[in-house]
């Protein structure tokens, strides 16, 4: 039973064939292998999910910061560097919650629905079964990522013994300004075409944005894993939404191409900010002395940065579509260096 998947449900699977559908990873490292295990387990709902279940948690190394420092917006404000350090812990592992959900929020409402319409040809892009198959498997792919993390989430709160419930925090600053930007569309053609936009950037941002974890070795390994093994699919959505937009400016009306600059310029803007929505309601929930003010006070400095600066990706595509300097966006306050 153990190499065979119960039968009726989802038929005999042999258990190589189900590991070929999961994201690329080593069976050899333990971290890779618990988060792999971890979702097959919730994906195919096997009994021995209990068992997976304290697998990854005993790579979990809790001396271990849940959230890189250097992602906070406040990490150098006074008020945060005043607090004790348990509060200083919590906010690293409510950030590592938060960052999460940003993610989950993204597939499920900008993603999904922006690779629906490429699914059914929405942008005659003419491109056939191919294409409609790839996308199709890459919201497969999407699903796999929302359940990884909330893996790595759940994990964060067994271990911390804090709740941190998703469902405390805000939509995403990212997908709350793409349904700002739906809702102020004034007909189903612009909707499709801000649908495609910030679904491009998004596919062809999510590298960096997940790098941004992925590449701190200094945090929780559970956590940082789940970066790794979500961004080796990205790699290939990138290279979806590349192809599509391609091929969909080609048949573009003039009016449709300045619309869709303008949407991706959007994109790009919500895509690079923090989230201070949800920071401020973070602030709420540990009840932080002076958290709100710390907030404003970062808000509203001109030098407060970005979060996500690596833009190679997209630069490359306006390149590609000979519009870099037509995008209504400041290009000289992210990375631009060719991938």
């Amino acid at each position: 039973m153990d190499e065979m998947l119960d039968e009726g449900e989802f038929g005999a699977l042999p258990v190589a064939e189900r590991l070929r559908s999961l994201p690329e990873h080593d069976p050899n490292d333990p971290v890779e292998n618990a988060v792999i295990s971890r979702l097959a387990d919730n994906w195919y709902r096997r009994a021995t999910v209990k068992r997976r279940e304290e697998t990854l948690d005993d790579v979990f190394e809790r001396d271990r910061p849940d959230f890189p420092v250097a992602l906070l917006p406040f990490r150098n404000h006074p008020t945060y560097l005043g607090l004790d350090d348990e509060i200083k812990a919590r906010l690293l592992a409510w950030g590592w919650v938060a960052f999460n959900k940003n993610v989950m929020d993204i597939e499920q409402f900008v993603v999904n629905p922006g690779f629906s319409l490429i699914a059914k040809d929405a942008f005659g892009t003419g491109l056939g079964d191919s294409m409609t198959i790839a996308v199709t498997q890459a919201m497969v792919d999407e699903q796999y990522h929302t359940l990884m993390h909330l893996n790595a989430s759940a994990v964060t709160r067994r271990q911390r013994g804090w709740r941190m419930p998703e469902t405390a925090l805000p939509r995403g600053y990212k997908t709350r300004r793409h349904t700002h930007r739906l809702a102020a569309a004034e007909t189903p053609e612009q909707q499709a075409l801000v649908s495609l936009a910030f679904t491009t950037v998004a596919e062809i941002s999510i590298n960096a944005h997940l790098d941004l974890i992925a590449e701190d070795h200094e945090i929780q390994p559970v956590n940082r894993m789940t970066a790794v093994l979500h961004n080796r699919d990205e790699y290939c959505h990138a290279s979806i939404a590349n192809t599509v937009v391609q091929e969909a400016w080609k048949r573009f009306t003039a009016e449709q191409r300045g619309c869709f600059l303008t949407e991706l310029a959007d994109g790009m803007e919500a895509f690079a900010a923090h989230d201070f929505t949800t920071w401020a309601r973070i602030m709420e929930l540990l009840e932080v002395e002076g958290g709100a003010e710390m907030l404003r006070d970062i808000k509203n400095t001109s030098g407060s940065g970005r979060l996500l600066q690596d833009f190679s990706g997209l630069r490359q595509l306006c390149q590609e579509l000979d519009v870099f300097d037509s995008v209504p966006f400041d290009w000289s306050t992210v990375k631009t260096e060719t991938p």
